[in-house]
């Protein structure tokens, strides 16, 4: 079946825009065939068409499900002409929507593989990682497909659908993890919630991952998928007492990712936007509605869509180091530090820093690195909690401990995302304690930049200390870093603190 590459223009999608092809028909499994008797098991359908340069984000391609439908199967295929070096060729991804619609966040959406499959099934019972299990509802259903860059030829796809006709079996219940484990009280707890699985585009299995967590020294975990929420379910059997597993997802936009950690179990966040389309707010308040941080992840990282357009207005914290750190986390951190200068001249609230591994596949180290945050307990809330409030440091593992803390006089003394309130001129000390980070170098930053540094002795197990004054410094933050390994950049860190900040008597601060 041909189609048009333009059949009519549609809002689902948001401002942006989508096309929306013809619809596809099927028979069903109580129409007479043309021979006689009843109509197959099974019944398919192919389209094909043409994306010519700068089409819309997303193209749906309307199917006509009929009652009695047990399986949906969708295998795609797309051209990949080569292109000039330098010159970004196809890449599609797929999804799927049911007969509720396709509308901005609404509940028809029932899964998607971006581009790390190119074919998935879904019943009542069972679907693709990725997908979400349910009846095959009669109605409408939309297949999305999302050319993320197009070829200066255009790109030319080829969608095959599969109905199977039978009774549609049931559905389980899905069974979610619960939201605390026993933990050690108020601790800190060292967690890593950016990590992908067979339900996006990662090569592990939940199992896996979970083991990999507990090798790494983690408490908690949140399963952040790209676009689904599919993963939710998978990790029954895998959290325990010593491991807490959050749900959340990666929403993955054309100009940014931002993870919602910890979000309801089976809550479904849109990614159908642009910066311009001045949606971003909205989203950001579904997050938390749905019990979510708002992280903006890897804001400067070099992939095609990963460059954060949105602005960290309405983020709860922001990912500075993600995965093994490297130059575009170097950017990530001062943009970060200039924001800690504007809050300290009363530009508002401040922004804690947190880092994630980013993990898809061997050899991605989970946990590498890990956010370690001082909480109340092991549970969702208290961890979401101590991210707000910025009692958070981030290492490269578990191996590195630390711990960092100014004081002043008449034993005034505040810990990491916590301010001391002194005169300007009242002597203050830094001081941070150090182990497992041989070979490397402490560092004290303000908003006047580094303004401390000494090397740790060989074992890696240290303490440095540093005097300054609030009129000095109006915080103080800690790095740990690894000698350098690029020319004219820093080495790579090891370890960094959120910062403590220094409130002048008289001035206040937030």
């Amino acid at each position: 079946m041909e189609r048009r590459e333009v059949l009519k223009l549609s809002a689902a999608a948001g401002a942006a825009g989508a096309l929306t092809l013809g619809p596809v028909g099927f028979a069903g499994p109580a129409r007479a065939t043309p021979g006689g008797g009843e109509a197959p098991a099974e019944e398919t359908r192919t389209v094909t068409g043409h994306l010519p340069a700068g089409s819309p984000d997303f193209v749906y391609v309307p199917v006509g499900v009929p009652p009695g439908v047990r399986e949906l199967a969708v295998a795609y295929r797309y051209g990949k002409p080569p292109v000039p070096e330098g010159t970004a060729g196809n890449a599609c991804d797929i999804g799927l929507f049911d007969e509720r619609g396709t509308a901005p966040g609404g509940a028809g959406f029932r899964g998607w593989s971006g581009g790390a499959r190119s074919e998935f099934f879904l019943r009542a019972d069972d679907a693709t990682p990725g997908y979400l299990p349910g009846p095959i509802g009669a109605g409408t259903w939309h297949i999305a497909l999302g050319p993320y860059t197009i070829a200066p030829q255009g790109l030319d796809y080829e969608v095959t659908v599969t109905l199977r006709y039978g009774p549609p079996g049931t559905t389980p219940p899905p069974v979610y993890p619960p939201e605390r484990a026993r933990g050690r009280g108020r601790a800190w707890y060292r967690g890593d919630s950016h990590l992908h699985s067979v339900h996006s585009d990662g090569r592990r299995t939940p199992a896996q991952i979970a083991a990999l967590a507990r090798a790494a020294g983690l408490d908690f975990l949140t399963t952040t998928e790209h676009n689904t929420t599919a993963s939710h379910r998978a990790w029954e059997g895998l959290w325990g007492d010593d491991l807490l597993i959050l749900t959340g997802e990666e929403i993955t936009t054309r100009n940014g990712h931002v993870v919602a950690m910890g979000t309801d179990p089976g809550v479904f966040i849109d990614w159908r936007y642009r910066a311009r389309d001045n949606a971003f707010g909205r989203y950001a308040r579904a997050i938390r509605r749905a019990g979510g941080l708002v992280i903006p992840a890897h804001p400067h990282a070099p992939c095609i869509g990963c460059g954060w357009k949105f602005g960290f207005g309405d983020a709860d914290a922001v990912e500075v180091w993600n995965g093994p750190y490297g130059p575009d986390d170097e950017i990530t951190l001062a943009e970060w530090d200039n924001t800690l200068v504007a809050h300290a001249r009363g530009g508002g609230a401040w922004l804690p820093a947190v880092g994630h591994s980013d993990a898809h596949r061997d050899p991605d180290v989970v946990g590498m690195p890990q956010t370690v945050v001082l909480a109340d307990d092991l549970s969702r809330r208290a961890l979401q909690d101590g991210i707000r409030a910025g009692r958070v440091w981030v290492a490269e593992s578990s191996r590195v401990d630390l711990s960092f803390g100014v004081t002043g006089g008449r034993g005034a003394h505040a810990g990491i995302g916590e301010r001391l309130r002194l005169p300007g001129s009242a002597p203050v000390t830094a001081r941070l304690a150090v182990s497992g980070a041989p070979g490397c170098t402490v560092a004290f930053v303000t908003d006047q930049g580094a303004r401390h540094t000494a090397p740790l002795p060989a074992s890696g197990t240290g303490t440095v200390t540093w005097h300054t004054t609030p009129d000095n410094a109006a915080y103080i933050r800690a790095e740990v870093r690894h000698p350098p390994t690029t020319p004219g950049l820093p080495g790579p860190m090891a370890a960094l603190t959120n910062p403590v900040f220094l409130d002048r008597e008289g001035r206040g601060g937030e």
